[in-house]
């Protein structure tokens, strides 16, 4: 199946599980996860969360920023990938100058 994110409706979060301003996102969810193209403009933020019942996969498309991970922070640009497994925490800023783009997968256990 192709995804086609730009047919998909775009959603705004304000303060995303707590986080700084906004994020954009355009998802496609069914019984076996998320699949989703987000946005982040500067200084925005997902706040820490703990992934209880599955993992998290998010991949950078453009942009920088870091993510906190189990208590440590970790620089990200273009190309990174950050994984966060059952039972972990993480958090993601956009310290930047410009949008963090990226794709990201929940898959559900």
């Amino acid at each position: 199946m192709i995804l086609d994110f730009t047919a998909l409706e775009e959603t705004v979060i304000p303060h995303m599980r707590g986080g700084e301003k906004e994020v954009r996102l355009r998802m496609r969810t069914d019984e076996l996860g998320k699949i989703m193209r987000d946005r982040l403009i500067p200084g925005a933020s997902i706040g820490l969360h703990t992934h209880e019942t599955g993992s998290e996969i998010i991949y950078i498309l453009s942009g920088t920023g870091k993510f906190l991970f189990d208590g440590s922070w970790e620089p990200f640009g273009p190309g990174a990938c950050h994984y966060c497994p059952k039972g972990h925490s993480h958090s993601f800023v956009n310290d930047g100058a410009e949008d963090v783009e990226f794709f990201a997968v929940v898959p559900e256990q």
